[in-house]
């Protein structure tokens, strides 16, 4: 029932949206006016009806009471042959009455006009019992009234108590017909107000036909001219011969076109252009960008996200995307889409691992797309029109977690780091505090040289940590012309004694025409000292450390001359140490990660090398390894020469990220 409601609503609206405003607007003025006069009319109608009504139940007492009056001498001294005559002539007499019953006290009716005596006492008839109202109270004396309706028309019926002596002897009740004056008034009345509601249709009818012939034509023309330039057809023209404010809008009409023609073609250049902006940007952004409809088919892809999700070469458009999503994803985003596309959440952002097509983490953030939003009066809540469809940002942030994982780990390592030497000191110092008077002259001094150990170590750490943050920072040095044999011979006087004390020879090996290299003075002093420090620490007594320092490529028979022309220096560090296995040689230039932990030498920070690659990073170069186990260990690297980086610097890809290579 409640589907062909609205069927039929739906078929009454379609119907109703085809007149135009005129007509509608004369529809609903006739309609109002019918309503009210029809209302007036049968609100007249119902005064006239309900005066008459009580100006007959004011006559139905009188004459109940004057009835009462005459037959309850009669009725008390049980002369009912009386009553009977005196009823019948007064029945007769009167034609207001439609009927007379008389019952006694128990309710039970012994005469009644029209019904015949014979009617009444017969006992093949049952005996009948007047219905007396609810609220009637004989002993009052009141006479009581009510109107109903019978197939010839209202009664009003009359409850009139016969008393005698103060005696209630039962009760009279008569039916009195309506005042045929006021049904006939009221009849006059309607048939008046039937014809008034005619007339005002007829009016209608008749004022429509009109405006048919004198309205409608010239509007359904401007309809027509208007759906055509909505269309595209800018080139439409209404040219009717009317004047006033019709003619005043078709020549309104006729300006708008030409100028809407004229505009035709810079505005569709300028959307072109738009649109073509817009797809560009949509498909050059770095993150996946995915638009959806309310049925969740892929309306929009870009490049980014196809290749994110494995779509490339996949014709998706169209398909639903919980069936071509990869499995973890369609798992988390099947309800949180569903929602969306319901209209019962906004979206939201989740975070997702896949191996497929390549092990990444994503980042993905639902937005549903709205028409517009529609704000109620002051103090309601604003209504918001269902989605009109899901756009999905797909950002790739594999490399962020991978940097925050090694954040982590990096802390966690510094504290570590820190913890050991800290704890340490405070152990030696607490002893020295509590027990120095009764430790050995010898005992103090050991703990005080082993405080100051550990010191040192916790100092070199700090350093260290701090050089390895400022070279990760992005921080931008200042490159110049750099002699690099002054950093080789000051790296040879700083560790020359170490070397000594451990009985090792330290080797310089310079190409004498070495020329100028382009890079930062303080960088590879700094590179040198840490690969030089850790050949020393590798390296037992009467072993060799080695610098070597030659151009790219370098013959024994080179003439000068061309060693000028070369464009790479090849920096060396060369030891006959402990060597570095294979499986270190993998992990050696991560953060913390120490060799000597494996050979059980001297305690060092582990970031050494790491912050030797850092550096070689900077100045767009790598750090090479070749060692084995027991023989020892070369690294080195190639920097560009000062001349030839003038003309190469613009070239240098600045975002390499391999700087190690493992021979």
């Amino acid at each position: 029932m409640t589907d062909l409601f609205k069927k039929i609503g739906t078929d009454i609206g379609r119907w109703w949206a085809e007149f135009n405003i005129q007509t509608r607007l004369m529809a609903a003025a006739t309609l109002v006016v019918s309503l009210v006069m029809s209302a007036l009319t049968f609100w007249a109608v119902n005064s006239i009806q309900q005066d008459a009504r009580l100006q007959d139940t004011r006559f139905g007492q009188d004459l109940g009471l004057l009835i009462a009056a005459n037959v309850a001498p009669l009725v008390a001294e049980q002369k009912y042959d009386d009553v009977t005559e005196f009823s019948r002539k007064f029945y007769n007499r009167t034609s207001s009455i439609r009927y007379m019953l008389y019952a006694n006290q128990e309710g039970s009716i012994y005469y009644g006009i029209p019904f015949s005596e014979f009617q009444v006492n017969s006992s093949l008839t049952l005996k009948r019992r007047i219905r007396l109202p609810e609220n009637y109270n004989p002993q009052s004396g009141a006479v009581m009234v009510r109107q109903h309706q019978t197939p010839d028309g209202e009664v009003a019926d009359i409850f009139v108590p016969l008393i005698q002596d103060e005696r209630y002897l039962g009760v009279l009740a008569l039916g009195i017909n309506p005042n045929p004056t006021v049904v006939t008034s009221s009849s006059l009345t309607r048939d008046v107000t039937i014809a008034v509601f005619i007339a005002i249709w007829v009016m209608v009818i008749l004022g429509a036909v009109f405006n048919a012939l004198t309205i409608t034509r010239p509007i359904k023309e401007l309809v027509v001219g208007v759906t055509n330039i909505a269309s595209g057809n800018f080139k439409q023209r209404v040219d009717l011969p009317f004047g006033g404010e019709l003619g005043e809008l078709i020549s309104s009409f006729n300006v708008m076109a030409e100028r809407l023609e004229s505009y035709e073609e810079q505005n569709i250049e300028e959307l072109t252009a738009e649109k073509a902006k817009l797809e560009t940007l949509v498909s050059t952004i770095v993150d996946g960008a995915i638009l959806l409809d309310t049925d969740m088919q892929v309306i929009l892809a870009n490049p980014t996200s196809r290749r994110l999700l494995g779509w490339e070469n996949k014709d998706i458009l169209g398909s639903n995307v919980l069936h071509i999503l990869p499995d973890p994803i369609r798992a988390e985003l099947t309800r949180p889409l569903q929602a969306a596309a319901q209209g019962e959440a906004d979206g939201g952002e989740f975070r997702i691992s896949i191996k497929d097509p390549l092990p990444r983490t994503v980042r993905i953030v639902l937005a549903t797309v709205l028409d517009q939003i529609r704000d109620k009066p002051i103090r309601e809540k604003p209504i918001r029109d269902k989605p009109k469809g899901i756009a999905i940002t797909v950002q790739d942030i594999t490399r962020e977690v991978e940097l925050n994982e090694a954040k982590s780990q990096f802390i966690s390592n510094v504290s570590h780091e820190l913890r050991t030497p800290l704890f340490n000191i405070k152990s030696f110092i607490e002893t020295l505090h509590e027990y120095g008077d009764s430790l050995s002259k010898e005992d103090r001094q050991e703990f005080l040289e082993t405080a100051n150990h550990e010191t040192d170590r916790l100092t070199r750490l700090v350093n260290d940590v701090l050089d390895l943050s400022r070279l990760e920072s992005g921080k931008q040095y200042r490159f110049e012309m750099v002699d690099l044999t002054q950093p080789i011979e000051q790296t040879l006087r700083t560790c020359q004694l170490n070397a000594r004390d451990k009985g090792i020879e330290l080797i310089q090996d310079i190409d004498p025409n070495l020329p100028p290299i382009w890079g930062h003075y303080d960088l590879l002093l700094q590179v040198l000292i840490n690969l030089v420090g850790n050949a020393l620490k590798f390296t037992l007594s009467g072993g060799k450390v080695a610098i070597r320092a030659y151009c790219l490529p370098t013959l024994e028979n080179e003439t000068e001359a061309a060693a000028a022309a070369a464009t790479t220096v090849r920096v060396e560090v060369a030891d006959t140490g402990v060597g570095i296995s294979q499986e270190d040689q993998i992990a050696v230039f991560e953060r913390f990660y120490r060799v000597e932990n494996r050979v059980h030498t001297l305690e060092g920070t582990g970031l050494g090398l790491s912050i030797v690659r850092n550096i070689m990073d900077k100045h767009h170069s790598r750090i090479h390894l070749v060692s084995e186990v027991g023989v020892g260990t070369t690294f080195w690297f190639d920097l560009e020469v000062y001349q030839a980086m003038n003309t190469l610097v613009s070239n240098v890809d600045l975002k390499k990220s391999a700087s190690v290579e493992i021979i």
